[in-house]
């Protein structure tokens, strides 16, 4: 099965109150080849990034009102799930520890190696990528599992725990003929070519 798909623009969100510091970040991350959409705040940033917001946060650690850690769980409490990485010249062992444990993918010390940063910040936005792509074929999944009758989800179910057409046919009190038609159908709709599809799409149902 495929999925075909926009690719959405992946961005870093850069959020760092001193302005010197945010352009100069800016510009090196861009010409690295990056996308960057930059804020002089948590709040500002807040105002900008949804859950449909793919890429990574790279965020300044002490600013005034919200801090980057504050951002950061504020961002999973309204179920934005863009990985995040701190960057500070105030960093700290008990600090580190916070901001890894919140889900940060990494904290880095200012003044940062050009190499480093753009390497975490490459992998972070992959690692979104990777996530997003998953949810949506999890997403599609779901969209045509819904589109089944009860009798094709029973005949799912039991495909994917391994049960043969006339196993199936006495399970549910009908002809394996019957079974053939209603597994037909249901690939159909499914979009699957082979068993193990059919499988997959079992495991989906069996997660909900």
């Amino acid at each position: 099965m495929t999925l075909s798909v926009t690719e959405p623009i992946h961005k870093v969100w850069l959020v760092d109150d001193d302005a010197a510091v945010r352009d100069a970040l800016r510009l090196l991350l861009e010409l690295r080849g990056l996308v960057v959409e930059s804020f002089d705040s948590a709040e500002a940033a807040l105002s900008a990034i949804g859950v449909d917001s793919r890429g990574c946060v790279l965020t300044d650690l002490r600013m005034p009102q919200m801090t980057g850690l504050e951002l950061m769980f504020e961002l999973r409490k309204r179920s934005i799930a863009l990985p995040v990485v701190v960057l500070t010249a105030h960093g700290d062992v008990s600090t580190t520890r916070a901001a890894l444990r919140g889900g940060a993918v990494d904290f880095l010390e200012k003044p940062v190696d050009e190499d480093i940063l753009a390497d975490v910040l490459s992998y972070a936005i992959s690692e979104d990528a990777r996530v997003y792509q998953r949810r949506l074929e999890t997403d599609a999944r779901w969209a045509r599992i819904g589109a089944l009758t009860p009798r094709e989800r029973q005949v799912l179910t039991l495909l994917g725990r391994g049960k043969q057409n006339r196993e199936i046919a006495v399970e549910l009190s009908i002809s394996p003929r019957t079974v053939e038609v209603y597994k037909a159908r249901m690939m159909e709709k499914l979009g699957c070519d082979t068993l193990a599809d059919v499988v997959r799409m079992s495991l989906t149902l069996e997660s909900a």
